[in-house]
Formats: C-alpha cells, structure tokens, sequence
C-alpha cells in the first residue's frame, strides 16, 4: 500500500487502539445510515455508523455507539446493494465510514466498501487504532487488508481530548492523522497541511422535532448551539391546562 499524501498530525503516545480488533461474524452491525451529508469527508457523501467499538476514547463525540450490541444487524452484500442506490439518488460521491469502530467490523464494512468503490464511488474511513497497527495487523489479518484496500482516505488514532485540533477538519485531536491512501484525495490533503480548513457541524430537524447532529464539535459549541433551538424531541414538554 502507498500513502500518496499524509497529515499525520503530531504523535502522542498512548495506549489506546494498541489492542488489535476483534474478528467479526461476517455480519454487520450498523446504529445508522445517511445517504447524503456534507459534514463527514470532502464533498457530499453518504455516511455509514457502525455499532461497537473496542477503542473507547475518553470523551468521544459517540459514546452510545461503544456497545457491542443495539444498532440493527444485516448482511453486508444486501444492504450495501440498498445503500449504494440511496447515495447515488441524493447525489453522493462516495461514503464515509465512521461510528463506532469500522475495523472492528472489517469483514463486514470490506464488502460494504468494495460496493461502494464498484460503483465508481470513494470511500473514506475513520479509526482509533493507528494507520501503522491497521498495516501491521493486515498482513496476517484478509478481513484488515480488504478494508484498508478499498478505502481511499483514512482519519486515524485515538482521540485524546486534552489535545483538540482546531485547524483540521473531521478530526478531533492534534495527534489523529488525516491519509490519502489513494490518489483521489491526496490534493486535498496537502492542502489540509498547508493551509488548514474549517470544520463543519451539520444539525437535521425532523418534522416530529427530533434533533440530530453529525460533523465535529466541542461539548461547549454543542451547548450553546442547543440552548438556541428550543424545545427538542429528546426533552419533555410542557402541558398547558
């Protein structure tokens, strides 16, 4: 494999994705579907959370995604069929993968990939363990090797939260590296080195008032943004006699 492009970001030691990911059944384990969002990679894209993750960074943006359980179970090859033609409907270039933790479900998320790549589309990829572990491990791992192979841009390392990067979009700390792994971003990227760029929080109101958010941002940007919308789904309302 050949990183074109890198912004590794500074390294920081630490002892969290040091554990090599669990094998998976095959089956995948996924909270929640997008077919288009312009927060979570370059250019509108499709993005995909999976459920479980063994990394469980302190302070992570989706603690409720850690369980091993929850979510809804499929068949990689079925549902990636159904998510495919949704993106392509709402004008995505590509999906990201996110959650959760994608290589812990690397048998799965490799054929969800390889789908989305078959149909002339990029994928982009998040994870807590390092670029070096994911190729260390994919020499003795197929279902590792599949997946960094069919990925073409990788957000890597844990994330610490004493060590914010502001500089950087779709990462959250200085130590998390943001790779081309194939030519179709690697412009991109050197120019995230040389001259930064903004992240983007993206906010959906449902017509029943439920609120969701995905992108990045702090806790405190969050509370001050949620302070100003009101009433939402997730709060009891008021009854007038």
């Amino acid at each position: 494999m050949i990183v074109h492009a890198e912004s590794p970001g500074m390294a920081i030691p630490t002892p969290l994705g040091a554990t090599e990911p669990p094998r998976s059944d095959g089956l995948l384990r996924w909270s929640r579907f997008l077919a288009a969002t312009d927060a979570e990679g370059p250019g509108r894209r499709a993005a995909l959370w999976v459920q479980g993750c063994s990394v469980r960074c302190p302070g992570c943006f989706n603690p409720q995604m850690w369980a091993p359980r929850g979510g809804e179970l499929s068949s990689p090859s079925e549902i990636a069929t159904r998510w495919v033609a949704e993106a392509q409907a709402s004008g995505a270039a590509g999906v990201t993968l996110l959650g959760g933790e994608p290589f812990d479900q690397a048998e799965a998320l490799s054929v969800v990939a390889q789908a989305f790549r078959d149909a002339g589309m990029s994928v982009m990829a998040f994870s807590g363990y390092s670029l070096a572990s994911l190729q260390a491990w994919a020499t003795q791992r197929e279902d590792i090797a599949a997946l960094l192979a069919a990925t073409d841009l990788l957000c890597d390392g844990p994330f610490l939260q004493d060590h914010p990067d502001t500089r950087r979009p779709w990462i959250g700390s200085t130590n998390q590296g943001i790779r081309a792994l194939s030519p179709v971003y690697a412009d991109d990227v050197l120019r995230i080195e040389a001259v930064g760029r903004a992240d983007t929080l993206e906010v959906r109101i449902g017509a029943d008032g439920l609120v969701s958010v995905n992108g990045w941002a702090t806790d405190a940007a969050l509370s001050a943004l949620f302070d100003d919308l009101g009433v939402r789904a997730d709060r009891p309302q008021e009854r007038v006699a």
